[in-house]
């Protein structure tokens, strides 16, 4: 029992604690955040994932940062990841207009490649053979 009789007095400061690291933590998301999208202006978009990527991991509750991790993994051709990026992002903050213009665009823009795709992998149709010519189709020599 005289183990806990000092907890009453050290519960407030580590709950104190617990916010400063959490603080810290947003404070170098923020940072992380600011840093990804310099670099994504750059055109250097590895180093952004990596900066936006590291955001998520230091605050998990950063819609802004899953949100950039979206739009980078689009421009990286990583379609499901995005998409798994813009709706963490969405979860955290339902309201954001930004953050559903952004996934609508891509929503948007992830159908229209998934048609093309489907479109592109089906079968060509094999040429119908003329009925004129017994053998099919005729070869043409060039002159």
């Amino acid at each position: 029992m005289t183990r806990f009789r000092f907890l009453p007095l050290f519960a407030p400061l580590l709950l104190l604690s617990v916010s400063l690291a959490h603080a810290d933590g947003d404070k170098d998301a923020k940072k992380e955040i600011a840093f990804g999208i310099d670099v994504a202006r750059r055109g250097l978009w590895q180093e952004a994932r990596f900066r936006f990527e590291m955001a998520t991991t230091k605050n998990p509750e950063s819609a802004s940062a899953f949100n950039n991790l979206g739009v980078t993994l689009e421009q990286q051709g990583e379609f499901d990841k995005a998409r798994a990026a813009y709706e963490r992002a969405l979860q955290l903050e339902p309201k954001n207009l930004s953050i559903q213009q952004n996934y609508d665009l891509f929503r948007e823009a992830d159908e229209k490649r998934n048609r093309k795709l489907k479109k592109d992998a089906a079968p060509k149709a094999a040429p119908t053979p003329d009925p004129a010519s017994p053998m099919g189709p005729e070869l043409v020599t060039v002159r």
